[in-house]
């Protein structure tokens, strides 16, 4: 059974996320924490992908439910180059905890949508930790 109480590497703590690394468990989890920049979106991922190089992270969940409306360009950033590029550096499967607004639905539908391609699982969930423990029984 996982632990995941265990410490938690913060890579990113800004006022929009919080990027942290849970090395026993590979999981990587971006806590997005308010309204960000298209540099401040993708930086936080890049956070993640080049920590990626370092040490393994098979397992993402990302906790949308303070984000405010990520624009187009960003959404296909996450769609064509980040998720692609996470795939191939060993990502297994990502959960996404959302809260149910009707403006990030289209946003989770993108995502699905795109890891759909690479038959990677991702669910989403109302809890986060609903959400650990679907990625225990998962990967």
């Amino acid at each position: 059974m996982l632990n995941f109480n265990t410490k938690k590497m913060i890579l990113l703590d800004e006022k929009y996320a919080q990027v942290t690394y849970d090395e026993e468990n590979k999981l990587g989890m971006i806590e997005w924490k308010g309204k960000c920049s298209s540099e401040e979106y993708q930086g936080a991922f890049m956070k993640l992908l080049n920590f990626q190089k370092l040490k393994p992270i098979s397992r993402y969940i990302s906790d949308i439910r303070n984000q405010s409306i990520i624009s187009p360009t960003d959404r296909k950033w996450f769609e064509h180059e980040a998720l692609p590029l996470a795939v191939k550096q060993g990502l297994k499967a990502g959960a996404v905890v959302f809260d149910g607004n009707a403006f990030k639905k289209y946003y989770i539908n993108v995502i699905l949508a795109a890891t759909n391609k690479f038959g990677m699982p991702m669910k989403v969930f109302n809890e986060l930790d609903e959400a650990k423990a679907w990625l225990e029984k998962i990967v």
